[in-house]
């Protein structure tokens, strides 16, 4: 159960923590799964979910499952376009040093979305656009956010999203990836190996104590993205991944 904040109206604590338990639960939760996450008693979560499906936030489905509502949408992206706009600056200086195109995703109802992107200045350069959504498992910032979390959340992402291999160097099933992320979690960032699409490399670095799991990458064409790359780009993205973290933790 998430901490209690000294001064903070207990209703308002109490709904947020609803809605978080929701989320961690991939976005769907039957009531008795929720009773058991919380210790508020039972009348009262029935109380906060009646008010959050009346609201929109919140929906009713049979079997007495509750699921993230349409209109928790809108503050969704309302707060992706302002996350990516405080880490632009890093981007930027990520590309300014590096030459390659940078990016900044988030996870987001198992799936990553891409907030933030700032192209390399070379013709042949990787593109993806802001707002595309795309399997974790395959993707250098979506592995670098799963190495963040414990297997047994992994395994309930991967059971609902699939494993697509989007090329032949793509990752396809669980136990691969559970060893890969251990790599990821021992070096302290993810390398997308012509996974996504062939002949592009990225390397990714989650956002250390970030509110939601995320996590920035370089990317580019293999020919120029090498182990050479990767030891000038390791420590740059650790300092914009740090750096974006303050921002985001200042009170």
């Amino acid at each position: 159960m998430a901490e209690k904040s000294p001064g903070g109206v207990q209703s308002v604590e109490r709904v947020f923590e609803l809605l978080e338990l929701i989320t961690d639960a991939g976005g769907d939760v039957t009531l008795s799964q929720l009773s058991l996450s919380t210790d508020l008693p039972l009348p009262t979560i029935h109380r906060l979910l009646r008010t959050l499906v009346t609201l929109g936030y919140i929906r009713r489905l049979p079997h007495r499952r509750y699921a993230l509502g349409p209109r928790l949408i809108r503050l969704g992206e309302e707060a992706n376009k302002q996350l990516g706009a405080m880490a632009r600056p890093q981007l930027t200086s990520l590309v300014d040093q590096l030459g390659e195109t940078s990016n900044m995703a988030v996870l987001d109802s198992d799936m990553v979305i891409y907030v933030a992107q700032v192209p390399s200045r070379h013709s042949m350069r990787m593109f993806t656009e802001v707002g595309r959504r795309a399997h974790a498992h395959d993707t250098g910032v979506g592995k670098a956010i799963l190495a963040q979390l414990d297997d047994e959340v992994i395994r309930g992402i991967v059971q609902r999203t699939g494993m697509p291999t989007p090329t032949s160097k793509s990752i396809g099933d669980i136990e691969s990836l559970l060893a890969d992320l251990g790599r990821i979690r021992e070096r302290g960032y993810s390398i997308d190996e012509e996974e996504q699409e062939l002949g592009v490399r990225c390397f990714a670095m989650a956002v250390p104590d970030a509110p939601t799991p995320a996590a920035i990458s370089v990317s580019g064409p293999v020919s120029r993205v090498d182990q050479s790359f990767a030891g000038r780009a390791v420590p740059m993205l650790r300092k914009a991944a740090q750096a974006i973290s303050d921002d985001l933790n200042l009170n």
